[in-house]
């Protein structure tokens, strides 16, 4: 390497060196205004503080988003500055997350790319575990998994949501990437003689084509989570799992084959579940729980609001109310705010229609 190089290399690490500097300092300076933030807040005494906005962090990536100049992408942008809010965020106050577990799920990796690596999470052994952990004040929110794209929606959540208290403050997407591992003795290539795969239900559809295509042969064993399925490649060599990398670096095993979903798009949409409700951030979404009265038209009835208001529509479930054969109840996303005046005037028209509306919560749309 020539002199000049050698030169010219020396200058731009010494800028990088004084950039890193001046970012430290703005880091501290930060992190000041947080715990700042934190006396303000309880020197003003008042109870149930929520020290954790999530319309202000929506606000604050948002922002970031749209004057990020490059050349990072607006999506390593956002990661970035959600581990700077999360690191500052725990000055203020410890946060503890559960999760649908064991340890490297999918729903783990969900919980920390919504909260940051500075929050606590906490496995738990069901999606109705989660929302009582919530419930009982164990944890401070929860994460559950509410629809896949390739896969639909995933109905225990929905039903568990009926008899709860608790509110949605959140969304994530998660993009789903599905890996073939085995245990770390197994020789690179030799995954084509396993015998066995163990995976989750929804993650062995998620491959149903490739493994279809490339194992046609394997038993395919269903179990409770992707972890599980990981700890069973690792107490057999003759078998393989499929799941995300969390999993594959908890046991250690080897990834013989990556990204092996069938459709590349594969995303699962996950719900943030708290106590609180959240204030506008300025591009929201609302979920509403209703039930129907029972008369010709009744979902007619029910949309009729919704479009006379010039509202979006994003999404609508059904489930059986369990209260009476062939009743339901409907699951809708909407976009908006509980706040907004066409959105508080569709409510109000909706509940002269429905004979129940409840809303789940309006919060912040999720961010790449």
């Amino acid at each position: 390497m020539s002199e000049d190089i050698n030169t010219k290399l020396l200058e731009i690490r010494d800028c990088i060196d004084a950039i890193d500097d001046e970012i430290l300092e703005l880091l501290s300076k930060r992190a000041a205004c947080a715990e700042e933030v934190g006396k303000v807040k309880r020197a003003a005494g008042e109870t149930d503080i929520w020290f954790y906005r999530p319309e202000r962090e929506a606000q604050i990536l948002n922002r970031v988003s749209k004057n990020n100049k490059g050349p990072l992408a607006n999506e390593r942008i956002t990661a970035i500055y959600r581990e700077v809010i999360s690191s500052c965020l725990a000055l203020e106050q410890s946060i503890k997350v559960a999760f649908l577990g064991p340890e490297g799920t999918f729903s783990q990796e969900a919980s920390k790319k919504h909260f940051g690596q500075a929050v606590e999470t906490v496995p738990v052994g069901s999606i109705g575990q989660v929302f009582k952990e919530v419930e009982n004040g164990t944890v401070d929110y929860g994460v559950v998994p509410i629809e896949n794209s390739t896969e639909g929606v995933i109905s225990y959540t929905l039903d568990v949501f009926m008899n709860s208290p608790l509110k949605i403050s959140g969304e994530v997407k998660l993009r789903i990437h599905q890996n073939l591992m085995t245990h770390p003795d197994v020789a690179e290539g030799s995954w084509k003689n396993i015998e066995r795969i163990y995976s989750h239900q929804q993650s062995l559809a998620q491959c149903r084509e490739w493994l279809d295509n490339n194992l046609p042969n394997a038993e395919r064993i269903p179990v409770s989570s992707n972890t599980e399925a990981a700890k069973q490649a690792f107490e057999d060599k003759t078998a393989a799992a499929i799941a995300g990398v969390l999993a594959a670096e908890t046991y250690g095993l080897n990834i013989a084959k990556e990204n092996i979903e069938d459709s590349k798009e594969n995303t699962t949409r996950f719900l943030v579940i708290g106590k609180q409700d959240v204030p506008p951030s300025g591009a929201d979404k609302t979920t509403l729980m209703i039930s129907a009265k029972n008369r010709a038209g009744a979902l007619y009835h029910l949309l009729a609001p919704l479009a006379a208001n010039g509202l979006d529509m994003t999404r609508i479930e059904s489930r059986p109310s369990r209260n009476a054969n062939w009743e339901y109840y409907f699951f809708m996303d909407i976009n908006g705010h509980i706040q907004e005046e066409t959105v508080a005037k569709a409510l109000k028209e909706l509940e002269e229609e429905a004979e129940l509306v409840r809303v789940l919560g309006s919060y912040p749309k999720s961010i790449v």
